[in-house]
């Protein structure tokens, strides 16, 4: 029987001004535990993607199923859907006023009205698991960027998600700061992790993806396993990038 998809985007639509043009005609789908990398040059929509599944951006057309379900059909469930779909940015989005325990724990007690000493227990849990769990005293200011994407991580998966969007989380950190944060990410995956992960880290995506999926002008050029796309991409655009990506790797 073959497993049902977890995420079904539809002709998925999306424009600016009804002019500019950023998704055009999205058709994708992925399963419960896989996890899909999204690469491709910058402004060519992969962002946007991501915030149309969490409903971040009105969409101009087609469908977005979550297990099945219209995640648009009754804007009233927003709330709930975006709790089974957790979102990293490149921004940490942490309170500066609150400690990395109280800010891991605030969502999961205010929105989903968990027990709080539950809560603070599965938070100890997950900081210990990143390696954090001597910072949950400290506030934010007191922690290196590397540090804080770590927390924002542990802040979505106290939430239970079934989808993790991950979003250029290692963008905005120091080369020294990358590792820390992929290595959290890598072992998410290896625990079966649902997640659809837009990332510039071209050595990570392959390490980390079951599937490469490349996009560029608002479309999806091509869509292959890891070993297909980096070692023999088909269309032309993606050789184009790979090639521009390794040349910039050498200078840097």
């Amino acid at each position: 029987m073959k497993q049902k998809n977890i995420l079904q985007v539809e002709h998925l639509q999306k424009s600016y001004d009804c002019h500019l043009a950023v998704l055009k005609d999205i058709s994708f789908s992925m399963e419960k535990g896989e996890v899909v990398v999204i690469v491709g040059p910058s402004g060519c929509g992969k962002s946007t993607f991501l915030r149309c599944i969490n409903l971040l951006e009105p969409i101009n057309g087609g469908q977005i199923l979550l297990e099945g379900n219209d995640i648009r059909k009754n804007p009233k469930e927003a709330p709930v859907i975006r709790q089974k779909i957790g979102m990293v940015f490149q921004s940490y989005e942490l309170f500066p006023h609150m400690t990395i325990l109280e800010n891991v724990v605030l969502a999961p007690c205010m929105v989903q009205k968990r027990k709080k000493g539950e809560v603070v227990q599965e938070a100890e849990v997950l900081l210990e698991r990143v390696g954090l769990s001597e910072k949950k005293g400290a506030y934010p200011r007191q922690l290196s960027g590397g540090q804080k994407q770590r927390v924002a991580i542990v802040r979505s998966l106290i939430m239970h998600p079934e989808l993790l969007l991950l979003d250029e989380i290692t963008a905005a950190l120091d080369p020294e700061m990358v590792r820390e944060v992929l290595q959290v990410v890598l072992e998410l995956a290896r625990d079966g992790m649902t997640m659809l992960i837009v990332t510039h880290e071209m050595e990570f995506a392959k390490a980390v993806a079951d599937r490469v999926i490349f996009m560029d002008g608002g479309r999806i050029v091509e869509e292959s396993s890891p070993e297909e796309f980096f070692g023999y991409p088909k269309s032309d655009r993606a050789k184009q990038f790979l090639n521009t990506f390794h040349y910039e790797a050498l200078e840097i």
